[in-house]
């Protein structure tokens, strides 16, 4: 089932063996899977991954799950990449697609990881699992964990979307809120989860997440006949998705199914918390805790990312660019797109046209480039956010003039 050799410290290099549970490596880094590749690459085509299942698991040899009777799937992966001629005559770029996140199981791109980490889990014998959540992940682990059985603690901040909230506790989870950001919630887990017995899926201190979400650079390669676009638009909280998608690429590249172009990493954040964007400015490996973070772009929200120092490594190696974005800026912008595209999308998508439009603006982007925005969650959690643009309290004049921006 698995080409997987070993894992390694994500700063030191050092090895560790492959089927063992492992949280983060001795120095405190995230831990990084690796696969036998030159044995894969005469046992893998291009033919036998099409002929696949039409989830991510058609990737089964590249992800880490040794017997096929362990993968815990609600059908998540192979979204559609979907083309947004009439966005992109609106912001002036002659190809963008939109790979929209928001048609996995639970709603968002979290599907992928939790898929991967939740079947691993029970490849090596876990029954309890824990992690904070700013809102999709807790739901996305909560699914995957009644799936397969497990008691699942999910600690959310107060103030996280209702639909988060509802789908923990309509799963089964143990669910907690808490007063605070996503960083006090994992700073509960962190304490508890010893005595309590849990195994930590928090973002970045397991690795098997990261193989669920390079999968979505998987199959962009595929969806696009096996090459790369010019850039690629990522909504950056944690991060995990633009570190696996960066690893796939070099992945594909070593099987020979894709060539060494690569893609601009565009990072967006929000301008209420953009550590990442300020380390990039400065020229820093890493970023410094954002004191006070608010955007409602909840999973925008992640004052400080433990693999920040990979998204940075992605977006340099690439000639990317790292964006902050203001939240009037992305509500205009996730408007913009249901108005021409008719997808409804979340905030942190929305987030990427702005950004988008910013980098055109600029010349960093041509009208030429061929332009790819991942959209990481269905509109439909968001509700709340939304509708804050109709309010009900709202003037017949405001209303006729129709959306209304946070002044």
């Amino acid at each position: 089932m698995t080409f997987i050799s070993h894992l390694s410290c994500s700063k030191t290099g050092e090895r560790f063996t492959a089927g063992m549970l492992h949280n983060l490596s001795p120095s405190g880094a995230p831990m990084l899977v690796h696969y036998d590749l030159a044995k894969a690459r005469s046992a893998l085509t291009i033919e036998s991954i099409a002929a696949g299942v039409s989830s991510m698991w058609r990737y089964g040899p590249l992800l880490p799950v040794a017997d096929p009777a362990n993968i815990v799937s609600l059908g998540e992966g192979w979204t559609p990449l979907i083309p947004t001629p009439r966005l992109g005559d609106r912001l002036g770029v002659d190809k963008l697609w939109v790979k929209d996140e928001g048609q996995n199981p639970t709603g968002t791109f979290k599907a992928r990881g939790m898929s991967c980490a939740v079947s691993m889990a029970k490849e090596l014998g876990v029954t309890k699992l824990a992690a904070p959540s700013a809102g999709n992940a807790g739901g996305a682990m909560a699914a995957y964990g009644a799936a397969a059985c497990m008691e699942v603690n999910v600690f959310m901040p107060r103030d996280v979307p209702e639909a988060n909230y509802v789908e923990c506790k309509m799963a089964g989870a143990n669910t907690t809120l808490v007063d605070g950001l996503i960083s006090d919630c994992g700073r509960i887990v962190a304490e508890r989860k010893d005595a309590e017995g849990w195994y930590d899926v928090s973002t970045l201190k397991e690795p098997y997440r990261i193989e669920g979400k390079k999968t979505m650079g998987l199959e962009l390669a595929e969806q696009l006949g096996w090459r790369m676009p010019d850039a690629v638009f990522y909504p950056t909280g944690g991060g995990v998705g633009m570190i696996g998608m960066w690893k796939a690429f070099d992945e594909l590249e070593q099987l020979g199914w894709i060539d060494s172009k690569r893609p601009k990493m565009i990072c967006v954040q929000a301008a209420g918390c953009a550590p990442i964007v300020k380390a990039f400015e400065e020229g820093r490996e890493d970023s410094q805790f954002w004191e006070n973070a608010a955007t409602l772009a909840s999973g925008l929200r992640v004052p400080k990312a433990l693999g920040d120092f990979l998204v940075l490594k992605a977006v340099r190696e690439s000639g990317g660019a790292c964006i902050a974005v203001s939240d009037k800026d992305l509500l205009e912008a996730g408007v913009w797109l249901a108005e021409a595209e008719g997808l409804f999308v979340a905030p942190e998508g929305a987030a990427c046209i702005a950004a988008l439009d910013q980098l055109l603006e600029s010349g960093f982007l041509k009208k030429s480039d061929e332009v790819v925005i991942y959209n990481t969650g269905t509109g439909y959690k968001y509700l709340q956010n939304w509708s804050t643009l109709y309010p009900p309290e709202a003037t017949d004049e405001e209303r006729q003039g129709g959306m209304i921006l946070p002044r």
